[in-house]
């Protein structure tokens, strides 16, 4: 017996319909939940550095202070997070290490959860679509069928985004349109990804259709007036909405929100692409 669709919440009624010629996807949360639950890693290590300062904060208190600036930077390349931990080192009298050794330090940290998944979905043992959001591979065949062009961006570093997304057998929607972080970090943003958009194919702002299940990607598409759909997906049990995600992604200015894509075909209907190109 199928599982049946998570409602989609209309939060904009008047958005666009139709007439999308780009959509631009965020990675993790979004389409792979291969590193489902890396905050559970961040959160926890920045912690304990900002413990190790010496501050008298409660431990409860300083997880509640780091979720925030973790969250909110979320979608952002993870230096941008690591940043942030240096300043709160910096301001408890901390001698903080440079924000790419936290950088590494996290990613060490989270490997020891990602590598098993990546390898079991590489080999075979773990189904691929147990590691993907659910009906996300059919959502981008579905994009891709009625004519869009197909952009991913993620705050995720780039050569650990191309391996993952050829894992689970989506990079073909994609092609050579695959950005992610960069040790130069100066050098990627979604924001740019958007701007090259604009200004390399001719694609109006309004013709922008960006999904994604952080506050970045939303903002930044609705920046230049395209229609954002909030992917408030529920990594751990795959299905239903996660609200702790929805309340964000609302306040980032998304027009619908869906856990999941099980709904895609009342969701292509509801932003003007229920046909694909004949």
């Amino acid at each position: 017996m199928s599982t049946p669709c998570t409602s989609i919440e209309v939060v904009s009624p008047a958005h666009r319909r139709g007439g999308f010629r780009a959509a631009i996807v965020d990675f993790d949360g979004t389409l792979s939940l291969l590193r489902r639950n890396w905050q559970d890693v961040m959160i926890p290590m920045m912690v304990d550095i900002l413990q190790a300062t010496g501050t008298q904060e409660p431990r409860d208190l300083l997880a509640r202070h780091v979720e925030e600036y973790v969250m909110r930077l979320n979608g952002k390349q993870t230096i941008y997070q690591m940043m942030q931990l240096v300043e709160e080192v910096r301001a408890r009298g901390g001698t903080p290490r440079t924000p790419l050794e936290y950088k590494h330090q996290y990613h060490d940290l989270l490997w020891q959860q990602v590598e098993g998944r990546v390898e079991g979905v590489r080999g075979g043992h773990i189904a691929r679509d147990e590691m993907m959001v659910p009906g996300a591979e059919e959502l981008l065949a579905a994009l891709d069928q009625r004519g869009l062009t197909l952009y991913l961006a993620s705050g995720t570093d780039l050569t650990y985004v191309r391996d993952e997304l050829a894992v689970l057998g989506l990079e073909r929607y994609f092609g050579p349109r695959v950005y992610g972080a960069l040790d130069d970090y100066r050098k990627f943003s979604k924001a740019m990804v958007i701007a090259r958009i604009v200004s390399d194919t001719g694609v109006q702002g309004s013709e922008i259709l960006g999904f994604g299940d952080g506050f970045v990607e939303i903002e930044e598409v609705k920046k230049v007036g395209g229609v954002a759909v909030g992917v408030a997906s529920n990594e751990v049990t795959r299905r239903g909405v996660n609200d702790w995600k929805r309340n964000r992604l609302v306040r980032a200015g998304a027009d619908l929100i869906i856990g999941d894509y099980r709904c895609r075909e009342e969701l292509l209907q509801r932003l003007g692409l229920a046909q694909p190109q004949a």
